[in-house]
């Protein structure tokens, strides 16, 4: 796959790598897939990316294709072509629901991505939640989240439970129900971490969550209590990447859609 400092355009991509193919469809709504969308040259499908986020570091971006390169493709879509800006994957051919599999489901594929060799590069949320703060909208750096942020800053990262590959997006959007199975896309933010970080991070309801982790529990063969306490030590530590993210969509946007999440999620965050 070709890697070069100077950026292409979509079309300079398609011209020069993928000749026969032409854009059939978008993704997303409300702009959260950055103008990615599938192509294809009449039989195959692929799906032609760009980062969500524009103003993120470059070699974000080439983590994501590195993660796909080294995880199997029974959890992630095939890698094909990366460029700066760009990075061409398989259409995986499925269905995507408006809610997440249940419990047993989800654990397991959850399981099956954390029984992967590790990535070689760890989560880094410090990182994250500085660049929310200091991208967002200054009329909403509000005493709170300041207080939170250094309260966890001080605080650290709790221990690592049990080190392994994680998404750190899981949401029923990207998760693909296709015949073999379930895949999980839009690996944006993966990277090594603690296994109760990401089911701290899952989009799941509150009611269903406990019942996520213990089934977590199950396949993993961890003590639940163990794991439930170590989900709960990550959970302000999530809350406040969520509202950070919000914010900083709405900065980005102008979308009153993030306001009301960021606010929900502020709120949120007040009762742990």
């Amino acid at each position: 796959m070709p890697f070069s400092n100077s950026k292409l355009t979509r079309d300079e991509v398609l011209s020069r790598f993928f000749p026969r193919y032409a854009p059939v469809a978008g993704l997303g709504q409300n702009g959260l897939s950055g103008g990615s969308c599938i192509i294809s040259d009449g039989v195959r499908r692929l799906v032609l990316r760009q980062p969500h986020d524009s103003d993120a570091p470059v070699r974000e971006f080439l983590r994501q294709y590195r993660t796909l390169s080294r995880l199997p493709t029974t959890v992630v879509p095939a890698p094909l072509f990366y460029a700066p800006g760009w990075l061409v994957v398989e259409y995986c051919d499925g269905e995507m629901k408006s809610a997440l599999p249940e419990c047993p489901q989800l654990a397991g594929l959850l399981y099956h991505l954390h029984r992967q060799p590790r990535l070689g590069w760890r989560v880094a949320l410090a990182p994250l939640l500085e660049r929310y703060w200091l991208a967002c909208d200054p009329a909403r750096r509000t005493p709170q989240w300041l207080r939170w942020h250094k309260r966890l800053l001080q605080r650290g990262e709790p221990h690592p439970l049990r080190l392994a590959p994680l998404h750190m997006d899981v949401h029923a959007g990207n998760i693909v129900h296709t015949k073999t199975g379930l895949r999980l896309i839009d690996w944006e933010y993966a990277g090594d971490g603690d296994i109760a970080l990401e089911l701290a991070a899952v989009w799941v309801a509150p009611s269903e969550h406990r019942q996520l982790v213990a089934a977590y529990a199950r396949r993993a063969r961890i003590d639940e209590r163990l794991l439930w306490r170590q989900v709960q030590r990550w959970r302000p530590w999530v809350i406040l990447l969520m509202a950070g993210w919000y914010e900083r969509r709405w900065q980005q946007t102008g979308d009153r859609q993030f306001i009301t999440l960021a606010d929900e999620t502020w709120c949120q965050l007040d009762k742990e």
